[in-house]
């Protein structure tokens, strides 16, 4: 297979998981978001978390609808564009994939449907276990898809038999070197992206004056969210980078733009990497920051891309990525705790206009950071797809590069109009008139009972 082909075949792999990662990175955490809803609903019987409840159900449904579908084309093309993958390691991705259908799958379509039809006709308790279950369900499917990903970023638990992988410790395979840190780092990562998400909804309600009081509750509980999450992230993405350097050291000297094995390296915080030459052109440093974030010594040792000729990845993508998403999370930090600070003389309605307009402007900020930490992950992982063990090139499926150009340019048309609709989609729901605010409607309730029977809505019991 020719080089294109295969780079053409990398791209579209890239176009359909950098797609679907969108949607999962808002649903693993929008779940617990919509269950702290529907628990301080039922704590305060205050109508206003009722409210914000079902306006983010709507946006959690449409998200797990096109994350679904996103996902199954993903999985399809293990056998259209790598089939030599599932081959060699299928003994050890399918189980792990299979275990993601069957516990988390399943549990987050058949809830969902409680939750999205369920009021009135189950009782309270019985919609907030659902709710809980689904937003189990999406914290489980990340459990088995990170799982499965670490392992091939740091393979322990099997052996090989005859050119094909055999587990031989499925509890190593599954809590594997880096898996804990990914683990950890992919849950913070979700919650960022939900509660900005949220947060950005809000203000932009603000905004065009279809607010609420279920929308200055939904912007304060994105804020602070957003708030508490970042520096807890910056500290396990610290212990991520460390793990990373130990496993894969070519990954962590290219996100450094590292070209030579140095004592005391420099934190490069700008610069042009340039493979020609194996400089940085234009570089921007802080003398030894790098050795001491990674090594804890001012002048400690640092591998560069030196010692792993042929079997280090593209510098450049690894490199801009890794500041794309450093860069996106201080702006998350400081935009999230200058709203907290508001918040504490402020109410939301009152919040200056501006800050509502840069809240807004950055409602899918967490999707850059998300997709650009993928990108560190996956590229640097280079030219490996199992690290170490297989080269991508060994699996890929032998197509002819005009036929794996036509397919990833449909499926980047295909992606681009579902991205489109469904960003258009959001935008429709969060403009329409407060359903509270619109229909003005008291929560008749029974304190004493697990259940309550809704006021009917307009419309209802006419004619």
């Amino acid at each position: 297979m020719n080089e294109t082909a295969l780079l053409l075949a990398r791209m579209q792999f890239a176009a359909n998981i950098t797609f679907h990662i969108l949607f999962p990175t808002i649903t693993i955490a929008l779940g617990w978001i919509l269950l702290f809803f529907r628990l301080r609903f039922k704590a305060t019987r205050d109508a206003k978390w009722e409210e914000a409840y079902y306006f983010w159900t709507k946006v959690f449904a449409l998200t797990f609808a096109l994350g679904v579908v996103s996902g199954i084309t993903m999985s399809f093309q293990f056998g259209t564009n790598w089939p030599g993958f599932m081959e060699k390691v299928g003994n050890i991705a399918g189980p792990l994939l299979g275990y993601e259908v069957l516990t988390a799958f399943f549990l987050e379509a058949t809830f969902l449907g409680v939750m999205l039809f369920g009021r009135g006709r189950v009782s309270e308790r019985t919609h907030l276990i659902a709710t809980f279950l689904v937003a189990f369900g999406t914290t489980m499917s990340a459990f088995w898809i990170i799982a499965l990903n670490s392992w091939m970023q740091t393979p322990v638990g099997f052996e090989i038999i005859n050119g094909k992988f055999h587990a031989t410790d499925w509890l190593a395979i599954v809590f594997n070197p880096s898996f804990p840190y990914r683990f950890t780092h992919m849950l913070i990562a979700s919650g960022l992206t939900a509660s900005f998400l949220v947060a950005g909804v809000s203000a932009w309600q603000v905004l065009k004056r279809v607010d609420s009081a279920a929308t200055y509750s939904a912007l304060k509980t994105g804020l602070i969210a957003a708030a508490i999450l970042i520096p807890i992230q910056i500290f396990v993405g610290d212990m991520h980078g460390l793990n990373t350097l130990k496993h894969q050291p070519a990954k962590v000297a290219a996100m450094e733009g590292l070209w030579h094995t140095e004592k005391g390296a420099p934190l490069v915080l700008f610069g042009i990497p340039d493979k020609t030459t194996q400089t940085n052109r234009y570089a921007i440093e802080v003398p030894k920051l790098a050795s001491l974030i990674l090594t804890h010594e001012l002048d400690g040792e640092l591998k560069g891309l030196n010692e792993f000729a042929g079997k280090h990845p593209p510098v450049a993508p690894v490199f801009w990525a890794f500041r794309i998403m450093v860069g996106t999370g201080m702006l998350m930090l400081a935009v999230s705790w200058l709203g907290v600070l508001y918040l504490r003389k402020r109410t939301p309605a009152t919040m200056p206009k501006p800050y509502l307009i840069l809240l807004s402007l950055m409602v899918f900020s967490g999707w850059t950071a998300t997709v650009a930490g993928w990108y560190v992950t996956e590229i640097g992982r280079q030219p490996y797809i199992v690290y170490g063990e297989i080269l991508v090139a060994e699996v890929v499926a032998k197509h002819p590069t005009g036929v794996v150009g036509f397919s990833f340019a449909a499926y980047l048309l295909l992606y681009v109009g579902l991205l489109i609709a469904y960003i258009a989609v959001v935008k429709r729901l969060a403009e329409k008139p407060s359903r509270g605010q619109a229909l003005n409607l008291p929560v008749r309730a029974d304190l004493n009972r697990q259940t309550r029977t809704p006021l009917p809505q307009a419309g209802e019991g006419q004619g």
